[in-house]
């Protein structure tokens, strides 16, 4: 039990630091910087900030494990996740990006069901789809509303639950410092390519380097609070505090941005927060009738 309750307090420091870090990503974007070199140097210096703490703990930076199968994989997804939802709140309303996100964690039981071969009854597969409705009621395809920018999110949401299984299979011998390393410099090669698309880079003010150095330092932060969180507690009972993230999404969007979420994003937000709760507190039951 305390093991679940530290391990709830830290997915929601963690999300809070997400949260935190998207609104700063999007106030350097929206500031003219292109969103390539925000990847380039958000992940330069996550990588960096890892790579100091993982020395300064006595353990190496580099481990064959790294370049296995499973590692690049996630390392794959992961630059998907991080490419397309960077895209997504630098384009769009930062509430509409983070109320799709919500519906990774029935994304990851899907997945967990089809590729690992896990168990899922048709409660939870009602609750998956009925999840996947309210990302339809979010993006309100064939509407006057529908902004297919909005997709980007969809897109982001698929990386992070491909990374989400693939952490489940990574090796356990990688610390969370080792991961917190390779999770940040995969943006590397993909900021800087998608700079080039771009048409180069833009040398940032002094306002803009304040607050990509802000934003590394929440993302270090969360990053491992999150792989703590996930590796203390039981899943079933940590993962809930996921959805605190679109609470603070929801805020900061509205105090920083002048945000104000339609009835219909409220409406789809709600069903999406509803089907994982049900789902998980449901998977949680089921492994206690099994144990």
């Amino acid at each position: 039990m305390n093991d679940n309750l530290r391990g709830a307090g830290f997915m929601v420091a963690a999300m809070l630091g997400f949260a935190i870090e998207d609104m700063l990503l999007k106030r350097v974007s929206a500031a003219g910087l292109p969103v390539g070199q925000v990847l380039l140097i958000f992940g330069a210096g996550g990588a960096l900030v890892f790579a100091a703490l993982t020395r300064r703990a006595g353990q190496p930076l580099w481990h064959p494990a790294v370049i296995g199968p499973r590692m690049l994989l996630k390392a794959g997804f992961e630059v998907m996740g991080r490419l397309f939802y960077t895209l997504a709140i630098a384009l769009t309303p930062l509430s509409t990006a983070s109320a799709i996100l919500q519906a990774t964690p029935l994304v990851v039981v899907a997945g967990a069901a089809l590729i690992f071969g896990e168990k899922v009854g048709w409660r939870r597969w009602s609750a998956i789809l009925a999840g996947l409705c309210g990302v339809l009621v979010i993006l309100r395809p064939g509407l006057e509303g529908f902004n297919a920018l909005s997709l980007l999110a969809v897109a982001g949401l698929i990386g992070f639950a491909g990374r989400d299984l693939a952490t489940r299979a990574a090796p356990k011998v990688l610390s969370n410092l080792q991961l917190g390393i390779y999770g940040f410099l995969a943006m590397v090669p993909t900021g800087l390519g998608l700079m080039l698309w771009q048409g180069g880079a833009v040398w940032p003010d002094a306002v803009a380097w304040g607050q990509l150095a802000v934003a590394i330092g929440f993302g270090v932060f969360a990053y491992w609070a999150l792989t703590v969180a996930m590796r203390l507690g039981e899943v079933s009972a940590v993962t809930p505090f996921r959805y605190t993230r679109l609470v603070f999404a929801l805020v900061l969007g509205m105090v920083v941005f002048g945000e104000r979420p339609d009835l219909q994003t409220i409406l789809g937000s709600g069903i999406v927060v509803a089907a994982g709760l049900y789902t998980l507190l449901r998977s949680r039951k089921v492994a206690s009738q099994k144990g």
